[in-house]
């Protein structure tokens, strides 16, 4: 069941965050407080073990993180959270969606394709192992007629 994250489940969050990322990659309950308290962020997490956090800036949005604990993967977790942050993005008025995703994280590249997402850009060096971060775009219209 997906419900939406508040500050007051930060460390909820950075447990999930942990349990789903490597240490260098993995946010902390500050971080997630920090970013939850921004404008515009919004946090999303499953019980199953699953969170996403966005940000919504005029017509854009931006998946700033997602992950599911390693026992939950391949369950419908994510795609999940992605339909989920697509709607909340879609309703504060985003008309595209964007995130960076490690070259290397083919499972996640699948899904993001699953999605209709396409590569926009890339980031050198951008993680902690000296993998790229593909820049990757959806438009939510599109988003929505693959969700439906």
């Amino acid at each position: 069941m997906i419900r939406r994250a508040h500050v007051a489940h930060a460390a909820v969050l950075a447990a999930v965050h942990h349990a789903a990322f490597p240490l260098p990659e993995a946010w902390s309950a500050s971080a997630m407080a920090g970013q939850l308290a921004m404008p515009g962020v919004f946090g999303l997490m499953d019980e199953a073990g699953g969170l996403v956090l966005a940000r919504v800036a005029g017509d854009e949005a931006e998946i700033l993180t997602l992950g599911v604990v390693a026992g939950q993967r391949r369950r419908g977790v994510a795609r999940a959270l992605l339909n989920a942050a697509h709607e909340q993005a879609a309703a504060a008025g985003a008309h595209v969606m964007f995130l960076e995703v490690s070259e290397t994280n083919l499972a996640a590249r699948e899904l993001y394709a699953q999605f209709g997402y396409s590569y926009v850009g890339r980031r050198p060096k951008y993680y902690s192992d000296g993998a790229d971060a593909l820049i990757l775009r959806l438009s939510l219209g599109r988003a929505a007629a693959i969700a439906g």
